[in-house]
């Protein structure tokens, strides 16, 4: 190769860049100001692209090569260009998918008649009321995950607002740690905009959300109302009250109207996994569980392997990083195995999450046993099914169909689809799908198959608990294109 040559490749790389990031410049005063004035948000493949930098925005559009092939702002501006001048109601827009929907099947149509038929539900959106309260008691690694995500979707008109947090006083210094731990997180990152803190009425401000900090050592102790608070949702995160007696406490409380546990609940509470069983939810429901991370991640994949295949049995081996129920160094502890350091062994130990699923897929129930073992990773974890099917498959025909359901079906929020032979745990860090499915893992012979399922146990599962929180509260958004 001849040095003029690769002259002429750096220059055509660079100015191809360079021309991607001026069309992603341009892009965010418009998605700004469709969000703000309208409330349609834009997204790429389920990454919204609200408050997102220029980089930003050219990532998300880059990894979606991994299921849909090569995407660029080229692709994604015009569309963005005809959306912003539609008289849509509140909604989310996938340009990501109509772009390859587009590539895929508009040969011969006109661009703006094809856009206009994938949002033609978003015509009919009606704005939404007067946003539901949210109350967070408890604010450990999925509380503090949420108040980020609830803060992240503040400007949606009619949508959740995080008024208070409920915690035990534990020092003087008590909120001033509680914000620091908000605004700083080892393994997610900082907090995205600004957080400071109200001393003399004990609160939190963050993005100029004020969040009421409100101590108390038992839920029958708060009245909401006093902080105007009112028909709230709750979310517990605490994990200490699992029944309906212990959780109905919380409604024992002037201001709270319905309750969310984030774990499996016991007895006759519903355990819902977002995008499976969520249908069976009712008004009548005033105590609800979004289950666990790792149901949440692999009940979805099960669904649809049984739905296409027939599952005989199976059985759920989950790598899941250690948590904060273990010692970080070998001490007393009253479970088996899980006193000994958790930074320093693999350890062996329980999970109901098979059992779990059953509550969600009745269909399933005594098919499938289960397992864990605790890893010394901080975050990220794997869900390895071992599944004997009714129907002989091959693993290219189960990787297709899985990447066809994470772009066509109406699972595209859970299941996300990765087809690299490079990806390990933290390359999942933040992934907001439910799980990711790992094609390059898939073994298959005949009915016997073993599917490998990453999932972030904290990111991904508190956004299946927002996807819940949302239906409750009556303030979930269209999704646009709407799923095949």
């Amino acid at each position: 190769m001849s040095v003029e040559t690769i002259k002429a490749l750096q220059a055509d790389h660079f100015g191809r860049w360079k021309n991607r990031e001026a069309i992603a410049e341009s892009m965010i005063p418009v998605i700004g100001h469709i969000y703000r004035e309208r409330n349609v948000v834009i997204s790429v493949f389920g990454r919204t692209l609200v408050n997102r930098s220029v980089i930003q925005i050219l990532k998300h559009h880059r990894r979606v090569r991994m299921i849909a092939g090569d995407l660029s702002v080229v692709d994604t501006y015009p569309i963005l260009e005809i959306v912003k001048d539609l008289g849509l109601g509140p909604c989310i827009i996938d340009i990501g998918r109509i772009a390859i929907d587009f590539r895929e099947k508009g040969q011969g149509q006109d661009l703006r008649s094809f856009v206009e038929a994938a949002v033609k539900p978003g015509f009919d959106a009606e704005a939404h009321g007067q946003p539901t309260d949210v109350v967070l008691y408890g604010f450990g690694r999925i509380g503090r995950i949420l108040a980020r995500l609830l803060i992240e979707q503040a400007g949606l008109q009619g949508g959740l607002r995080l008024r208070a947090i409920v915690v035990r006083k534990t020092t003087d210094g008590d909120l001033p740690k509680r914000a620091s731990l908000l605004r700083r997180d080892s393994i997610h990152g900082p907090f995205e905009g600004t957080i400071s803190i109200d001393e003399e009425n004990e609160a939190i401000i963050a993005n100029g959300n004020f969040i009421k900090v409100i101590y108390a050592s038992q839920p029958e102790d708060i009245d909401y109302t006093a902080y105007g608070i009112n028909n709230a949702l709750l979310i517990d995160n605490t994990g200490k009250l699992k029944d309906e007696a212990g959780l109905g406490r919380h409604l024992t409380c002037p201001g709270v109207n319905r309750v969310i546990l984030t774990a499996p609940a016991k007895g006759d509470i519903k355990n819902i996994v977002y995008g499976v069983n969520n249908g069976t939810v009712t008004d009548a429901d005033r105590i609800l569980s979004a289950a666990s991370c790792t149901t949440n991640a692999i009940t979805p994949v099960l669904k649809i392997m049984n739905d296409k295949f027939g599952i005989e049995a199976g059985h759920v081996e989950t790598v899941h990083s250690f948590t904060n129920d273990q010692n970080l160094i070998d001490n007393y502890h009253k479970a088996d195995r899980r006193g000994r350091s958790a930074v320093l062994n693999m350890v062996i130990t329980e999970t109901g999450a098979a059992k779990a699923v059953a509550k969600a897929l009745p269909e399933l129930m005594g098919k499938l046993t289960g397992n864990s073992i605790r890893v010394p990773t901080p975050n990220v974890s794997m869900a390895i099914l071992s599944l004997s099917l009714e129907k002989a498959a091959t693993k290219e025909e189960i990787n297709e169909y899985l990447r066809q359901v994470s772009l066509h079906s109406g699972l595209q929020e859970q299941i996300d689809f990765t087809n690299s032979t490079e990806v390990v745990s933290s390359d999942y860090i933040g992934s907001r799908s439910a799980g990711v499915f790992d094609a390059q893992a898939t073994i298959v012979n005949g009915n016997r198959a073993n599917l490998y399922v990453w999932y972030d146990n904290e990111m991904g599962y508190s956004c299946q608990v927002m996807r819940l929180a949302e239906q409750v509260a009556g303030t979930q958004y269209i999704h646009l294109p709407v799923g095949i």
